[in-house]
């Protein structure tokens, strides 16, 4: 009888799992899942989660992730293991903002509620965490203000350990009669923190200290645009050296040049995000994208229910037209790229759903697939890649 050595057993045993976690893994490279933001109503319950298939662009049904109030926008943990939302509260014909931790299970990626924290202020509409997964950093449109939230070693949130709170008004009074602080972001060195405030027309600038949680005012503390511009979002091309702002009240894109020592914006270039025929008095931005090439940026036009396209000159950042795509849109308060950089995923607010487009990765063009999933009152887009 043929006795083989206990080292070449164990491997011919270890081969088969082996090969299994292999394929495994391969099936989890295949899809990504996608966490969406709504506002809660006669529809929706909460955070909302899909598949995608990064190969095919086909979007599983939605199902509930956790259920509570109006997660409007929404940010994950670097480690994968956390994901926090902002909640625009009314209670008793008040409103409040809050902001709730939850635990990703690995497995199903359903969210577990760890606690809750108010968010220094009401109307919170965007969060972001820092890149040291320290801190969860917080915008409120109704408050005009902007604070920090510690994330302890749970992943629970701690006491807001930073509050500021915005002053001054706008061009447009009906608009801007106060600040309205409309997202937040921080730059790849996690050094400074860009609030762009609707209310202001300004993106103001603060240090970042991610030990103690604190954001002070920078010198120079903002960037202004035009007056009555409404500055909403803001995205940084992929090398730190361009930024760029979507304004909402007069539909144009503004391109920065970025001094990554000072924290310093300094405006080069501000364009349509419309058709030059485009015409109607309800139309607004919503949402900014740099494509992870950095070729390309997309921002969302509600009203005129398009995503603009445009293509990004490597050398100087400044943004040419490419495209305006219309087709299953309806509303499109947010849309995300995701990881693969071929998909791009739009949040139809008024349209209750969910569609994908596919990106040409030569012209940045983007195309119907199809693919749609209902999902309630939309607001909000984000990707969890499974780690390699």
């Amino acid at each position: 009888m043929l006795r083989l050595p206990l080292v070449i057993v164990a491997v011919l045993f270890a081969l088969p799992s082996a090969a299994l976690a292999e394929e495994k893994n391969a099936a989890a490279a295949d899809t990504c899942r996608v966490y969406l933001g709504t506002y809660t109503g006669a529809k929706s319950k909460g955070i909302y989660l899909a598949e995608l298939d990064v190969k095919t662009g086909a979007l599983s049904p939605a199902v509930v992730a956790a259920e509570v109030a109006s997660p409007s926008f929404l940010a994950i943990h670097p480690t994968q293991k956390f994901l926090y939302a902002v909640n625009e509260i009314t209670e008793g014909g008040k409103k409040r903002g809050g902001v709730t931790a939850f635990a990703v299970d690995a497995a199903s990626g359903k969210l577990k509620m760890l606690n809750q924290q108010p968010s220094g202020g009401d109307g919170p509409c965007h969060i972001v965490v820092d890149k040291a997964g320290k801190n969860a950093l917080i915008a409120n449109y109704g408050g005009g203000s902007c604070g920090v939230l510690p994330i302890l070693e749970d992943g629970k949130l701690g006491p807001m350990s930073s509050l500021r709170q915005h002053e001054g008004s706008g061009a447009i009074p009906a608009r801007q009669q106060g600040p309205h602080a409309h997202s937040i972001n921080l730059d790849a060195a996690n050094r400074f923190a860009f609030v762009a405030d609707l209310g202001l027309d300004k993106v103001l600038v603060y240090r970042f200290d991610a030990g103690k949680g604190t954001i002070t005012p920078s010198d120079p503390p903002f960037a202004a645009v035009a007056p009555g511009a409404g500055p909403r979002h803001f995205a940084f091309h992929p090398s730190g050296k361009q930024a760029y702002v979507i304004n909402e009240m007069n539909l144009t894109v503004t391109a920065f040049n970025y001094d990554a020592a000072g924290g310093v914006l300094k405006e080069f270039q501000t364009l349509s995000t419309l058709p030059k025929d485009a015409k109607g008095e309800d139309f607004s931005t919503a949402e900014v994208v740099v494509h992870p090439s950095g070729r390309f940026l997309y921002g969302s036009n509600r009203g005129h229910n398009t995503i603009a396209v445009f293509a990004i000159d490597q050398s100087t950042g400044k943004l040419t037209p490419v495209q305006h795509q219309g087709e299953g849109i309806k509303t499109p308060r947010n849309f995300n790229i995701d990881p693969t950089g071929m998909w791009l995923l739009v949040a139809n607010q008024s349209g209750d759903s969910v569609v994908v487009l596919k990106i040409d990765q030569a012209t940045g063009a983007l195309k119907p697939t199809g693919q749609a999933i209902e999902v309630p009152s939309p607001v909000c887009v984000r990707f969890l890649m499974p780690k390699a």
